[in-house]
């Protein structure tokens, strides 16, 4: 494999000595050695048996990234599994509400610590040092891989059986396997265990499931290798300029790029997770329902991420009181849950303003201008949105403030690089083209589309046609395939990589 993956804002540098080797699904040791044995092994008879090869597995999966952080994660799947008892326990409210709380606090602890102590030392010196007060010294605290998404489902854990959604695990493993899982340990999606319990006891691995799992894991690799990977290119780039190198046509080639790269390569992960859990039994929820073609920020976050959204909206957003409260206490909940979204995404103040940002069009979007919006001609909702998403996606790629500025600035025409600015034509390629424009129709239901049209057309041909025309139609799905297989492939053996862009949460 032998490609490397930086996972903070902060030590993205390829010169940072932080480094680490990640088996990933769009990976030759993973596509031909490790899943095909995984699969091969857990084909035997036996539910305990085949759970207990998923966790081990599972376990070398993360290991072969993080050895070290390995024992943290089996060391906060232990402490859970007694926190989950303790909380599942007890009867008594007050008591069940200080079992839950302590469980809580440790769980958000243990991420704060990891993922926000350099940043808050950090801006703790930089307040220091203009009172002209002595710096704080602290060792770097590394950041393990994952741990937002592990975070999140162990937070999840104790918090459903608090609520008796379901009950805790007896059995320690059970709890280590929906924290392990490898399709997504990583990135995703978020699991709730009383949705992943019944399954980890009772689930049937059928033909039709399989085949379906495979499709899916096989067209998330195809949008991952043939469009993210290649947008990407461009992308980090143009984002590497010097701001006097940038023009406003790079800007928006960058960020074009962008917001095809981010869904492409999230959305690809999310169906190879969605592909894999299928594969051996499990049904994942959806993470993505094509959020670019919605008409307003509001729709963008019931289709974007589904697995993080309702996450907040769940464990955080309704108990804070939802919209059952006042308008303006409803609008100081989105502002909260949006700027703790935007935390979780990173120890970056620029992920601060982008999780700010979403929440105020989200206020906005509750107030008279929603209402404004809503009345548009609906090619201009799309518009609204896009634009809206977009300008987004700077603050959330831009290393810092300042680059953000920048581009911004160039995307409304004031460019700081009139003189030395780069050109286009150095970026542009036939294969980027092609890619751009499989994204765009791609990010819209073209293959829901395409598949209701050839059913509808099945229908209307007479009786005698029907079984030949479905054969030829399944026969041209295998192709499709067995083509997409084998094109991503290829282009990971001709060395086209580039990490997945959640693997730094």
């Amino acid at each position: 494999m032998g490609w490397f993956y930086q996972l903070d804002r902060e030590t993205v540098s390829c010169n940072s000595p932080r480094r680490f080797h990640l088996m990933l699904f769009s990976s030759p040791i993973f596509l031909f050695l490790f899943l095909p044995v995984v699969l091969a092994l857990c084909a035997l008879p036996g539910l305990k048996l085949r759970n207990g090869l998923l966790l081990v597995f599972s376990v070398i999966f993360y290991a072969w990234g993080e050895v070290v952080f390995v024992f943290l994660m089996l060391g906060s799947t232990l402490l859970n599994h007694f926190l989950g008892q303790w909380v599942d326990r007890e009867t008594e409210p007050v008591r069940r509400k200080w079992a839950v709380g302590v469980a809580v606090g440790l769980n958000i602890g243990t991420l704060a610590f990891f993922k926000y102590a350099n940043f808050a030392v950090g801006n703790l010196n930089a307040v220091l040092g203009f009172l002209h007060l002595g710096a704080v010294h602290m060792n770097p605290v590394r950041l393990p891989i994952g741990i937002s998404f592990f975070t999140f489902h162990a937070l999840s854990y104790v918090i459903d059986i608090y609520r008796r959604k379901w009950v805790a695990a007896k059995n320690p493993c059970d709890v280590a396997l929906y924290i392990f899982f490898f399709p997504q340990l990583i990135a995703g999606p978020i699991l709730r265990w009383s949705a992943i319990a019944p399954q980890l006891g009772r689930r049937v691995v059928t033909r039709e499931g399989f085949a379906e799992g495979v499709r899916r894991f096989t067209g998330g690799l195809a949008k991952k290798m043939i469009i993210a990977n290649v947008v990407a290119v461009p992308t980090d780039k143009i984002f590497a300029l010097a701001p006097q190198e940038l023009t406003p046509t790079l800007a928006w080639l960058a960020v074009l790029c962008y917001t095809l790269q981010i869904y492409f390569d999230f959305s690809g992960y999310s169906d190879m997770a969605v592909g894999l859990g299928k594969m051996f039994g499990f049904v994942f929820l959806e993470n993505f329902n094509f959020p670019y073609i919605s008409q307003s920020i509001k729709d963008f976050w019931r289709r974007w991420h589904i697995s993080l959204s309702s996450w907040f909206r769940d464990y955080l957003y309704i108990p804070l009181g939802g919209n059952r409260c006042p308008a303006w206490r409803n609008h100081l909940n989105l502002v909260i849950v949006f700027f703790l979204c935007g935390l979780w995404h990173g120890a970056s103040w620029t992920f601060v303003i982008w999780g700010l940002y979403h929440g105020c069009f989200l206020v906005l979007e509750r107030t008279r201008f929603g209402k404004t919006v809503e009345s548009l001609w609906r090619p201009l909702r799309h518009g609204y949105t896009w634009l809206v998403v977009m300008v987004g996606w700077v603050l959330f790629r831009a290393g810092t403030f300042g680059q953000a500025m920048n581009f911004l600035g160039n995307l409304m025409g004031i460019s700081s690089g009139a003189s030395h600015g780069q050109i286009v034509a150095w970026y542009w390629s036939h294969e980027l083209g092609c890619s751009i424009i499989l994204g765009v129709i791609f990010a819209m239901p073209a293959w829901g589309w395409i598949c209701h049209r050839a059913r509808a057309l099945q229908r209307g041909m007479p009786e005698v046609l029907r079984p030949a025309a479905a054969a030829a139609g399944m026969a041209l799905q295998l192709f499709l395939m067995v083509a997409l297989l084998l094109i991503s492939a290829s282009w990971l053996a001709g060395g086209t990589y580039n990490p997945f862009i959640y693997f730094r949460f």
